[in-house]
């Protein structure tokens, strides 16, 4: 591909449509011509602040303005499947916010319209590309903590009632998908994976607990038994006041290491000095290539974890910028839809599982 601006459109303007604006403004060779969204005052607000010259008042407009060659959605999970197919269709590249959709089926469709169409297609998992879980991947990768044995992700964070009430299709099942499992922690049970590797089964229960006027869980706790003989578990909640930073814990038969709030809080491997705190961090992000944390410090930690406004800006600028190589050089994002759809799932085996009340295989 020729090394002309790359012209970006991003659909939906609400909660996660300016991060991708503020991501793609940072990166050189690249160009907002236009944005999307039913709600004309969003659309036109959020043309304003970023200098989008186009404003479409439907997805299908914007799919088929010809002058765009990557599409951003951050649409209602429900909808990512029918506008990913149809932008790829229409010859465009394509970003999706997490998840990927809410369900097996419509990732199939996506991934089978990349594979036909040869466009390109992520799906935002930006903590893949901070710091610690670069470093955390690389020392996995090396063998530096022998053969994983316990693997743990904790995501106890917090959303009010008005949150949940601020949109018709949050909370529910055919446009959310689920809770806080899906919606809030789907990005931490892709590090999980990416980390600890594929998962063989899953055991789990879910509650609506903290919350009224939803239908789907703000609380969910399973346990997983990994292909590679490790065990581990999840906790997802959105009741958790006043919310706290995500921990994942990784424990071998050489080492162990923390990553808690993005940052890598414990590097400890036999035979070597234990790195804690500020030491293994600042660690983490002299070894990593390109990685940068999303949030910098504590107190901006717990603030995403209890605001769902917070800005993440700048691991999802690693992120297009990965994809962005992956246009420009006719390669593979780090995230394709293959690799989106493992996350989902899982997801969805918690969901089974607590309904049947059994363990689900993988």
């Amino acid at each position: 591909m020729s090394s002309s601006a790359l012209r970006f459109g991003i659909v939906g303007c609400g909660s996660i449509g300016p991060t991708h604006a503020g991501a793609i403004k940072q990166i050189a060779g690249t160009e907002i011509l236009a944005v999307a969204d039913t709600v004309q005052p969003r659309a036109t607000g959020m043309a304003e602040k970023f200098g989008v010259p186009r404003v479409y008042a439907s997805e299908a407009e914007l799919i088929g303005d010809k002058d765009i060659d990557v599409v951003c959605l951050c649409t209602p999970s429900g909808l990512h499947a029918v506008g990913a197919v149809a932008a790829m269709r229409a010859g465009k590249h394509v970003i999706v916010e997490k998840p990927m959709d809410i369900s097996l089926a419509a990732c199939d469709r996506m991934i089978k319209a990349s594979d036909e169409t040869g466009k390109k297609l992520t799906v935002i998992s930006q903590h893949r590309f901070d710091a610690a879980t670069r470093t955390a991947h690389r020392k996995i990768g090396n063998g530096d903590l022998g053969n994983i044995l316990l693997a743990t992700a904790d995501v106890k964070w917090w959303r009010t009632q008005a949150y949940y009430d601020s949109g018709d299709w949050r909370g529910t099942w055919v446009m959310d998908g689920g809770g806080a499992l899906m919606n809030q922690g789907v990005h931490t049970v892709d590090v999980l994976q990416w980390l600890a590797g594929p998962v063989a089964t899953v055991t789990a229960q879910i509650r609506t607990a903290g919350h009224e006027r939803i239908e789907v869980e703000d609380l969910a706790v399973a346990m997983l038994t990994f292909k590679s003989g490790a065990v581990g578990t999840i906790v997802a909640t959105t009741a958790a006041y006043p919310g706290l930073p995500v921990k994942i814990d990784l424990f071998g038969s050489n080492g162990s290491l923390t990553i808690e709030g993005d940052e890598l809080k414990l590097l400890a491997i036999k035979g070597q000095d234990a790195l804690y705190g500020k030491s293994a961090a600042a660690h983490a992000l002299s070894v990593a290539q390109g990685g940068t944390a999303s949030v910098k410090d504590e107190a901006a930690h717990r603030e995403a974890a209890a605001d769902p406004g917070a800005v993440w800006g700048d691991a999802h600028r690693e992120q297009f910028k990965d994809f962005i190589r992956a246009i420009r050089e006719d390669g593979q994002p780090l995230i394709d839809g293959r690799a989106a759809r493992k996350p989902l799932e899982i997801i969805l085996a918690v969901y089974e599982s607590s309904r049947t009340g059994k363990t689900v295989t993988l």
